[in-house]
């Protein structure tokens, strides 16, 4: 075998196994459902979005205190379940969901505000309680992870119509040092 080839045959053990390198994106699907979930990982921070589809969503907050009428414009706004984990990153993960990117045929945005909705929610006649859970159902809108495993989950609306289809790129820093990972092509239920 020549040396190159050895080289070669390094570096791509080498690279695998980095914290930093990127995994390919892998979809799944449920063969009941038909829901979709992408998953990627970058620079030892593994995400992914899993589709919630509309009536999952409305069921969900209905039996935490809303009506059908209130929840309805949340649940068909393309909501997710996004998860987040700081595997193997080079120390605490820091991120700012308004960083993120939504980059669709219209152009690119961060994900819907919370608070937005919280306004929305509370303009519509939703009690108290049920915007507490609303509050506390939904993913951050900033956090950080620690080391070798810390992680999170909640609900992220994209906030576009159904059949649309999107990259998010999440961005983070550890540190200060910026990092970023995208799932592409992600589809709204």
């Amino acid at each position: 075998m020549s040396m190159t080839k050895l080289i070669q045959i390094a570096l791509m053990g080498l690279l695998a196994t980095s914290p930093l390198a990127w995994a390919e994106q892998t979809i799944t699907t449920n063969p009941v459902t038909g829901v979709h979930t992408w998953k990627n990982s970058a620079h030892g921070v593994s995400f992914s979005m899993k589709q919630l589809l509309p009536d999952q969503v409305r069921g969900f907050f209905v039996s935490r205190g809303f009506s059908v009428k209130q929840i309805d414009s949340y649940a068909t706004s393309c909501v997710y379940m996004m998860i987040l984990s700081n595997d193997q990153a080079p120390g605490v993960v820091h991120f700012v969901q308004n960083n993120w990117s939504l980059v669709s045929d219209s152009g690119s945005k961060p994900p819907m505000d919370t608070k937005d909705w919280l306004q929305r929610l509370k303009q519509a006649g939703a009690k108290k309680s049920a915007l507490i859970a609303f509050r506390w159902a939904q993913f951050p809108p900033e956090h950080e992870y620690e080391p070798n495993g810390d992680w999170n989950q909640g609900l992220l609306a994209a906030g576009l119509p159904a059949g649309s289809s999107f990259d998010l790129v999440a961005r983070w820093d550890v540190d200060g040092k910026p990092y970023e990972g995208v799932l592409k092509n992600v589809q709204c239920p």
